[in-house]
């Protein structure tokens, strides 16, 4: 039998089974879930990138 892999909800830091017994992994909750995606949506959270590039942008470039 394989061992129990336990994470920490990315919200609250509580301790979260890996399995499907936590439909919400790997946060501990709906709400946990929930309060991270509006973090996403708000823009409080962003993935760095090289430089900040519009759609628009990346249009115009290749209409050259």
């Amino acid at each position: 039998m394989s061992e129990a892999t336990w994470v920490n909800c990315p919200t609250c830091s509580k301790k979260v089974l890996w399995s499907e017994a936590s439909p919400y992994r790997p946060f501990c909750s709906k709400r946990c879930q929930l309060i991270d995606l509006g973090e996403w949506a708000a823009e409080e959270k962003r993935i760095p990138s090289a430089g900040d590039m519009s759609d628009s942008d990346d249009w115009s470039e290749e209409q050259k």
